[in-house]
């Protein structure tokens, strides 16, 4: 008879798995961002099915990219915040807030040179970053802004929530204390269904962590803890979701599914008067579609990618989110080894290595928990009686 437990992916394979897919999905989806399905087949002669070259051959003028490498496997800013989210947490070593993000994150960003990928050259992480994330130091470093609302003012949208896959497994199999720590980092970046996707996407990751741990089963602990218009829209898309086992069919459905609470519109490179403003009825597209696509791939780490790729629009986000989440069900054996191989010599990345770290601090801070929580038994026990 199997023992079950040989078949769960150990803390260390699952961090792995998780810094993976989100890298590969980053990458995937980099060439074709603010594409539609129709025009990602009328450049590549069908679906992307792996890494390809820029969708602009000439990427060095192409407008609105310039001058960004997109493609042949490198990362974009999803990646390059994520892995400086990790170097956080290497220092602190502990759970982080939004005064973590101020006195860390920010520092990290502008204050040593990196390989940039899609710049091809070292140079500070900041001069990658879109104007969303230029935000965390113009209101940290130089507006000393109080880091808790920091947040207000920018635009809503998925900044925030793209790089909150390592809260996700610094509290793996607890999903109630990724959304609370993932929330409170995000206060120093985004406001409303911006800050509240990013709690939802760092609980989704830390389920996935859960021995026996489904797609169907991530979805359920995230519709308990999401809320507004985020959890209205996590709700409709996964209905639509629920019939296709193909990205394809369900490429359309979705997106018709996610379209009202979606305030950018139709025309993803042309967003309406009223994109990216707070509400409380609205939610940003890239997270419910990259548990739609979780579910229309079965949690397979190949089939959930792709039809986040192939979705367009901010695919390289929504591409991140789900690789993700289908990563750290699987762990690292989940990713398809090609993939993982081409993106980590494309954008120079030890990927491998980034996830065993990250899996290190989180022992190290589920043994403070346990110490925090035997002493509050403690102290309670001593005021509130047996």
């Amino acid at each position: 008879m199997s023992n079950p437990a040989s078949s769960t992916p150990p803390l260390e394979d699952r961090a792995i798995g998780c810094l993976l897919g989100a890298a590969v999905g980053d990458a995937l989806g980099g060439p074709v961002e603010g594409c539609t399905p129709e025009e990602i087949v009328a450049r590549y002669g069908g679906r992307v099915t792996g890494v390809v070259g820029p969708f602009h051959a000439e990427w060095r003028t192409a407008r609105p990219l310039a001058p960004y490498h997109k493609g042949d496997g490198h990362v974009t800013d999803d990646t390059l915040m994520t892995h400086a989210l990790v170097r956080v947490y290497e220092k602190v070593r502990d759970h982080l807030d939004a005064y973590a993000v101020a006195e860390h994150l920010v520092p990290d960003l502008i204050g040593a040179p990196r390989w940039i990928p899609e710049l091809e050259a070292e140079a500070v992480p900041l001069h990658r970053l879109f104007l969303a994330e230029k935000w965390l130091v113009t209101r940290l470093h130089y507006g000393h802004v109080d880091p808790r609302e920091a947040g207000v003012g920018n635009i809503v949208n998925c900044g925030a929530a793209m790089y909150m896959a390592p809260v996700g497994i610094v509290n793996a199999g607890h999903p109630e204390g990724a959304y609370a720590e993932a929330v409170d980092i995000a206060g120093a970046h985004q406001s409303s269904y911006g800050r509240e996707a990013a709690g939802v996407f760092a609980a989704a990751v830390a389920a996935a962590c859960k021995p026996g741990a489904t797609p169907a089963s991530v979805v359920e602990d995230v519709l308990r803890l999401a809320k507004d218009g985020t959890r209205a829209a996590i709700e409709a898309v996964c209905a639509a979701a629920a019939p296709y086992t193909d990205f394809e069919s369900a490429l359309e459905p979705l997106r018709t599914a996610v379209a009202p609470f979606d305030t950018v519109g139709p025309a993803y490179r042309e967003p309406s008067l009223g994109a990216r403003r707070p509400s409380r009825l609205h939610a940003i597209e890239e997270l419910p579609i990259a548990l739609g696509m979780l579910l229309v791939g079965e949690g397979d780490v190949r089939r959930t990618v792709l039809g986040s790729v192939n979705y367009g629009r901010d695919c390289d986000s929504i591409a991140t989110m789900a690789g993700a989440v289908a990563g750290a069900l699987h762990g690292e054996r989940g990713v398809p080894q090609e993939w993982g191989e081409a993106v980590s010599r494309a954008s120079r990345l030890d990927l491998r290595a980034t996830g065993t770290a990250l899996a290190q601090v989180a022992r190290e801070v589920f043994a403070r928990d346990r110490r925090r929580r035997l002493d509050h038994e403690r102290a309670f026990t001593a005021i509130g009686g047996a």
